[in-house]
């Protein structure tokens, strides 16, 4: 019966990537590559935000979290994120969709010059070949232990290189288009995965079941615990999760070009804006239907230890019911989400990576401006050279024993204050330049290399004292107000910037560039 399991994820495999190139076409610019030269509906493209967004671990965690006593603390997060994303849609989007941008980070070129925009550019891809290279050997993870109970014996490196290879393709040939409709289709099949894990449990447990979740505070949903070492330290307390998310948020949606890049495919600012503002509603949803589906898991089990399970950790939950929980056919069409989850994330990151390097990067250090033909083979070529690059770093991180979901949120710590704080330098405090922006930008990466890899607070429970780094929500606005503090400062050692210099709304309606690299500096 396993076969007939095997068959459908293969089967899946290939028609994923087939949809992908069916629906991409043919790319005729770089523009095109990679912002489907802004033709993208808007739905397709707030599913794609939130497939980008999305991780094996995202799928597998929640639920296994919500069964441990988190309740529906992630969506407490969830809604700490849409107030972000609210703010990101108002403020910034319609600064990249009125400049007729392809990268985030052209706005800075065009607010401050080619050096911020290029040392952004560089911090963001190597930012981002850290993270998805540990996001995706943790897919290999469950992916593995999935496998294996199929009798597909594979390590951890085979699952990694056959992962990037069926993901390249499409994204290689396909470009921003492939990436946006395999995306939708892909958190389709993983959301309607826990919907169906839902309704399977709900027949099990009935209303009895969800009696005895609730008074055993599965259903629990802020966290109002306010003593100011949990609010520091915890993730779910309230303030965390409102006020830190919601910058968090900011920073990962406005000033990341993973996310931003999607929006920026969409036909119009409105459609932009309502792509963004979307994906945090289907953010909410999703973790909602993932927190439940760990409370209806609670009962199922009659709430049993993860050892009493025979289970080694909280991720090997869902799994475990996927596989041994519901009917051959539905249960190879979850691994297919699973897959999907890692595959959606992957892919959206190659081809962003791909676009900041051509747009940001080799614009900003490279004076001479290439042909249409030479840029979109440039596109294709360095969407190869990043897969390959982040297939053998998560085949090399294959070997360690760390933390890899600790390790992934801890890499965003490092630059998302960074990004977030020069954007709002450069609305906020006119009088800054150039050398203020670059200054602020680096002071602000080596003062939170140094609070993430050494400041701990001492947090007490039931008499027991540990220490516990900061919340990853709040290295984000500490990284903020750093930027703008030296910038804010720098800027008063010099005269403001003459009129038609950098201006600190960006460009104006109809100066956006038609070509890829036709944004400069205008300082």
């Amino acid at each position: 019966m396993r076969q007939l399991d095997l068959v459908v994820i293969v089967v899946y495999l290939i028609g994923i990537a087939w949809i992908g190139l069916r629906k991409a076409g043919k790319q005729k610019s770089a523009k095109d590559y990679f912002v489907g030269e802004g033709h993208m509906p808007w739905w397709t493209v707030s599913f794609s935000v939130v497939a980008t967004e999305t991780s094996v671990l995202t799928v597998i965690s929640v639920p296994g979290g919500a069964y441990s006593g988190q309740g529906f603390g992630n969506v407490e997060l969830a809604l700490g994120y849409v107030i972000g994303r609210v703010v990101v849609a108002t403020v910034l989007i319609p600064l990249y969709k009125r400049g007729g941008f392809v990268s985030a980070y052209q706005y800075l070129g065009d607010r401050f010059g080619l050096k911020l925009q290029g040392l952004a550019s560089v911090t963001f891809v190597f930012t981002r070949l850290l993270a998805e290279g540990v996001r995706l050997f943790a897919s290999a993870i469950p992916i593995k232990l999935l496998l294996d109970e199929f009798g597909v014996h594979a390590s951890y490196r085979v699952i990694i290189i056959v992962l990037t290879l069926i993901t390249v393709v499409y994204t290689y040939l396909g470009g921003i288009k492939a990436v946006i409709w395999t995306d939708a289709i892909q958190m389709g099949l993983y959301l309607g995965g826990a919907i169906l894990a839902v309704a399977v449990l709900s027949a099990h447990v009935g209303g009895a079941g969800y009696a005895r979740a609730w008074d055993a505070g599965r259903f629990t949903l802020f966290d109002t615990d306010f003593n100011l070492a949990h609010i520091l330290t915890s993730p779910f307390a309230l303030p965390t999760a409102i006020i830190g998310g919601a910058i968090f948020a900011m920073a990962s949606h406005g000033s990341d070009q993973l996310i931003v890049q999607r929006v920026l495919a969409t036909r119009t600012l409105r459609e932009g804006q309502k792509a963004m503002i979307a994906s945090g509603v289907f953010v909410v949803i999703q973790f909602a239907a993932f927190s439940l589906v760990g409370a209806l898991l609670w009962s199922y089990n009659q709430g049993k230890s993860f050892s009493e399970l025979g289970l080694s950790s909280s991720d090997n939950l869902y799994p475990e019911f996927i596989l041994n929980g519901l009917p051959v056919v539905v249960s190879g069409l979850l691994v297919a989400g699973i897959l999907g989850a890692a595959m959606g994330s992957l892919s959206s990151a190659l081809n962003s990576m791909s676009n900041s390097t051509v747009a940001d990067i080799i614009h900003s250090f490279f004076r001479s401006t290439p042909s249409e033909d030479a840029l979109l083979r440039l596109a294709r070529w360095t969407t190869l050279v990043w897969a390959t690059l982040m297939a053998v770093f998560a085949c090399a991180f294959s070997t360690s024993t760390g933390n890899v979901y600790l390790t992934g949120l801890t890499i965003a710590g490092y630059t998302y204050g960074a990004l977030l704080g020069a954007f709002l330098l450069g609305r906020l405090v006119t009088r800054a330049n150039e050398v203020d922006s670059v200054v602020a930008f680096l002071v602000t990466i080596g003062v939170m290399t140094y609070i993430v890899r050494v400041v701990k607070i001492d947090v007490t429970t039931g008499g027991t004292t540990v220490s516990q780094p900061i919340a990853a929500q709040w290295l984000v606005p500490i990284g903020v107000v750093i930027t703008l503090a030296v910038g804010g400062v720098l800027s008063l050692f010099h005269r403001a910037p003459a009129a038609g210099g950098g201006s600190a709304d960006g460009a104006e309606p109809g100066t956006g560039p038609d070509q890829l690299t036709a944004t400069a500096g205008r300082n």
